[in-house]
């Protein structure tokens, strides 16, 4: 599977496909949506799909999550608003099921625990910080992990978040003076991934590792792990699959 951003759909990057739900491992650094003159995976993803099944009009496509641009891994689209309005739902609702993958700096950490935190996001940026219970726009942020791997200065964690807030794992990891590694914004001085000039040509050590919801028609739960890019692999010492 290649890691190169381009505007054609590599179609190894789908994992599933029906008249429904379009799900497809997400490139990093791609933004998820984008106005037209920014490339995006939705604009990819529409130009598949009309190419695929020759529809000359426009085309239909539901965003109901997002991933960060300096993030990769699983994205769930729909293809008609019956699909979208029941998927959001459930990301509403917060009945989906998360896991991510990330390497952090530092040492030290337990093996598994849950992480409360009152996060607020900063007006007009995008930015979000550690608040306080009852402070104005605070809302509780709870983050499950497990460390998978433990390297020099650097440990593999598994997220499970159990709330969905803006940057909310970089900002939990951050917070405990572990940030992701390539994750300047919350405080990594590690490089991370190919280089980048530009801020928004960087990656970080985020991976949404797999998803799992109900199928909106079919009410079978479903669940799509996404591999990790090639440049994990050279970090760790060994692919990881």
């Amino acid at each position: 599977m290649t890691d190169t951003v381009s505007e054609a759909l590599d179609p190894t990057r789908l994992l599933f496909e029906d008249h429904h739900l379009l799900v497809v491992n997400k490139p990093a650094p791609l933004l998820t949506q984008a106005p037209p003159t920014v490339p995006s995976l939705e604009a990819m993803v529409k130009a598949y799909i009309k190419k695929r099944y020759q529809k000359p009009a426009g085309v239909y496509l539901g965003v109901p999550h997002r991933l960060d641009r300096a993030v990769s891994g699983v994205v769930c689209f729909a293809r008609n608003t019956k699909a979208a309005q029941r998927v959001h739902a459930q990301f509403a609702e917060h009945t989906t099921k998360k896991v991510y993958w990330a390497v952090v700096e530092g040492e030290g950490l337990p093996d598994a625990g849950v992480w409360d935190d009152w996060l607020v996001k900063k007006a007009d940026v995008a930015e979000t910080v550690v608040g306080r219970e009852g402070e104005p726009g605070a809302k509780l942020a709870m983050l499950g992990y497990r460390v998978m791997r433990r390297m020099e200065g650097m440990v593999l964690l598994e997220l499970s978040p159990l709330t969905g807030r803006m940057h909310q794992l970089r900002v939990q990891c951050a917070s405990r003076g572990h940030p992701v590694l390539g994750d300047e914004k919350y405080g990594s001085k590690t490089a991370f991934g190919p280089p980048g000039e530009l801020p928004r040509e960087r990656v970080i050590a985020l991976h949404a590792r797999q998803l799992t919801l109900t199928h909106p028609f079919t009410k079978q739960e479903m669940t799509w792990i996404a591999e990790v890019p090639a440049y994990w692999g050279e970090l760790t010492g060994s692919p990881l699959v």
